[in-house]
């Protein structure tokens, strides 16, 4: 099969392969383009140390981003391009790292110290595929192997844990059996990767299209990232309105929303204070008052672990704040939300709210309503109605030359007059909110 490789990368085999080595392009791209997928990146893998490797390419910018494994990146065409000797892998003393590597002129040696058997491919524009692990029919038959030793494998880098999980999330791939075994039994040197490099693939792997079946598959995995999640597991909501414990709950609904960081994040989360929240009333049914203000403290304490940032952070705590809200579809209440979540963020709400429902009991479907209450913000947005202080048709200014103070009672003015036009009691033009104003001052 030929592999229509990007500019920079046949130039840089083709200037390797000029000054004496060896060079192919190497890895996930190479899996990638055989699934008809789009490569996020390319690496190349050449014969050529990285001395001779600068060497090579003198006269083009270089960066010795991994020298001591390696690793340099040269720039072509104002694009990085990482390139790394062939290498032999020495022992690995903390699951992460090896901690020393020997460089080799053998290809095979090198394809040997990777991963999966779908990641040891190499491919080069004149000769093609080179696959010395079974990685072709691998992909053929959409399964993941470790190559050689999965126990050897997954002690050198304990991250190789959650890639296969995130693989089989991402590719639809399944584990074959030994590589799973050997998986579940590393799970727990998780625990020495850095959070880093634990959020990148939880990520990825929550993105996937196959998401609900690996959760459901792998819950002591992700509990080893994630212990608050184990709780979940096969725990009875004894209610009517769910079908599914609250992990098979879970599971469903991130599956049910559109695969973007934040949304699913946030259906991993949602319910993650359930279990902490649990009563029985005297009927027998199962009760989680309150489930969502202790959801938000648990990934409170989550989420900076793993090292998310503060803007994702503040996004995921108000979505899993305010999931297990009433809502109906009614304009002034829809106002109020799009006012204090922005339309993006309630926008975001009402797809949280709509795989919450897709993942409990049919018989109390509310789709339909939520679907009227987006609708009606829609039009609410294209009537470009007023729902907020910056629509509002008069400002601060406004009052303070009506003799109001500039200070808390201003804002708190201002506020009752977004809240007047919003009930329809004023108009939002000028003269009606300043004769409102002056109307209800002392009431206000």
């Amino acid at each position: 099969m030929k592999i229509q490789l990007p500019s920079p990368v046949g130039r840089a085999i083709e200037r390797l392969n000029a000054a004496g080595y060896e060079a192919y392009a190497v890895g996930g791209c190479i899996r990638d383009s055989l699934l008809g997928r789009m490569p996020e990146d390319w690496d190349v893998t050449t014969s050529a140390e990285p001395e001779q490797t600068k060497a090579v390419f003198n006269g083009v910018p270089v960066i010795e981003t991994g020298i001591q494994h390696g690793t340099v990146t040269v720039i072509l065409d104002g694009q990085p391009l990482e390139i790394t000797t062939y290498r032999i892998d020495g022992s690995y003393s903390d699951s992460r790292h090896p901690d020393a590597v020997r460089f080799t002129r053998s290809l095979k040696e090198d394809l040997a110290r990777r991963d999966f058997t779908v990641n040891a491919l190499a491919y080069h524009p004149d000769t093609g595929i080179v696959d010395c692990f079974g990685g072709t029919e691998d992909l053929r038959q959409k399964s993941l192997r470790c190559v050689g030793d999965p126990d050897k494998r997954f002690t050198e880098d304990a991250l190789r844990v959650m890639r296969g999980i995130r693989f089989a999330s991402q590719l639809s791939f399944s584990l074959e059996s030994a590589t799973e075994v050997s998986l579940r039994r590393y799970a727990p040197l998780l625990q020495k990767v850095a959070a880093e490099r634990l959020r990148t693939e939880l990520v990825k792997l929550l993105c996937g299209e196959q998401v609900e079946s690996v959760l459901l598959r792998f819950p002591a995995v992700l509990g080893q990232l994630i212990p608050e999640l184990l709780p979940m597991v096969g725990f009875d909501q004894q209610t009517p309105y769910h079908i599914y414990d609250i992990y098979e709950h879970t599971a469903h609904s991130v599956a049910a929303i559109k695969n973007t960081p934040v949304l699913r994040l946030t259906m991993l989360l949602h319910d993650i204070g359930k279990p902490r929240r649990f009563t029985v009333d005297k009927k027998g049914q199962g009760h989680f008052k309150g489930h969502g203000t202790v959801s938000v403290h648990m990934c409170q304490e989550i989420l900076p672990r793993l090292r998310f940032d503060k803007r994702t952070i503040e996004r995921i705590l108000s979505l899993v704040k305010y999931h297990d809200v009433d809502l109906e579809p009614r304009e002034a209440l829809i106002k109020r939300w799009l006012n204090r979540l922005t339309p993006e963020g309630f926008f975001q709400l009402m797809e949280v709210k709509l795989a919450d429902n897709a993942a409990q009991n049919p018989l109390y479907d509310r789709s339909a309503s939520y679907r009227e209450i987006i609708q009606m913000a829609h039009e609410i947005l294209d009537r470009k109605e007023c729902f907020s202080l910056s629509s509002l048709a008069v400002n601060g200014d406004d009052l303070i030359e009506m003799g109001i103070p500039a200070d808390k009672e201003l804002g708190e003015t201002l506020q009752i007059l977004l809240q007047a036009v919003i009930d329809g009691k004023c108009k939002n033009d000028r003269e009606s909110l300043l004769e409102y104003c002056q109307s209800h001052r002392q009431n206000l």
